[in-house]
């Protein structure tokens, strides 16, 4: 028999009163920071044999001031919910460093480092309670599409690959003290489902319920992931996510290109809504022109 998570009414109890706000960047503000090689490394990986600067789900086991430093600046702006430094952490992703046998470990610490900062500010002030959520990246592989316009039919990962390392990612980000368990900007529905499937193992596991929230990423003012699927058939394709506490869209748009595909999934979906834009596309020299 499941039970839910110790947080989940919480969460839909301040959802009814008012519009949650959700944390911004971690990278940006990670750059403000001017980390070098040594703090990513720490002592634990001191000897390592290639460079990890810039493998920032590595700081929660290296250096979890930085990410503490992050956090408590959006919750000191008034964040209702901040994500975990774990987007990346995922075996696809940490392969790239040779780092993928800690997927786990960087979730389940990424979770604590923001636990902390969370559970600080809730005792500040009770009536607010703080909430933290588990980020999911995509990964930088796709389920749909070949890596070679070549060969279409060549994928270079599988359905149950990715799964296997979602599931891996949502045990440690649950065993880390995470509320919620954000995939977002999905750029690939089936990736998507994979990783929906690896958190219903995780959840199975832990005999557990727990929140979901899913934000896609449009790639492009016609209102389609990279991937070709259109905002509707997202929404068909994940909507019968397990607890799923909302939908909505992050990254690539800025808010004004972003509001008409928000329109549009809050007539297809009775879930919760997620907005959560950039700056805006590039101009044609590659400049923000949208203010935060």
């Amino acid at each position: 028999m499941k039970v839910k998570h110790k947080n989940m009414d919480r969460l839909q109890k301040a959802l009814q009163e008012r519009i949650l706000i959700l944390d911004g960047a971690t990278g940006t503000e990670l750059q403000k920071q001017s980390l070098t090689e040594e703090h990513f490394r720490g002592e634990r990986f001191k000897d390592f044999p290639g460079n990890l600067k810039g493998n920032n789900d590595i700081l929660a086991l290296t250096f979890p001031e930085a990410l503490k430093k992050v956090h408590n600046a959006y919750l000191e702006a008034g964040a209702d919910i901040i994500e975990t430094d774990s987007f990346n952490a995922n075996a696809v992703s940490q392969s790239e460093y040779g780092l993928e046998d800690l997927v786990y470990e960087m979730c389940r610490a990424a979770a604590a480092v923001a636990r902390e900062c969370a559970d600080s500010y809730s005792a500040k002030d009770p009536s607010k309670p703080r909430f933290v959520a588990g980020s999911m990246g995509p990964t930088s592989r796709s389920a749909s599409m070949s890596p070679d316009v070549n060969d279409p039919s060549l994928r270079n990962v599988t359905f149950a690959e990715l799964a296997s390392t979602y599931k891996e990612a949502a045990l440690g980000l649950i065993d880390g003290g995470a509320d919620i368990l954000l995939i977002e900007t999905v750029f690939d529905t089936l990736n998507c489902k994979s990783a929906i499937y690896g958190i219903r193992e995780a959840l199975e596991e832990r005999s557990l319920r727990m929140p979901v929230m899913i934000s896609g990423t449009l790639s492009d003012a016609s209102g389609r992931l990279l991937a070709g699927q259109n905002v509707e058939s997202f929404v068909i394709s994940t909507a019968h996510t397990p607890d799923l506490l909302s939908m909505g869209f992050n990254c690539a748009l800025g808010a004004s290109e972003m509001a008409p595909h928000i329109r549009e999934l809050s007539s297809l979906t009775p879930v919760h809504i997620s907005a959560h834009p950039n700056a805006g596309l590039p101009d044609e020299l590659g400049r923000y022109t949208q203010t935060p």
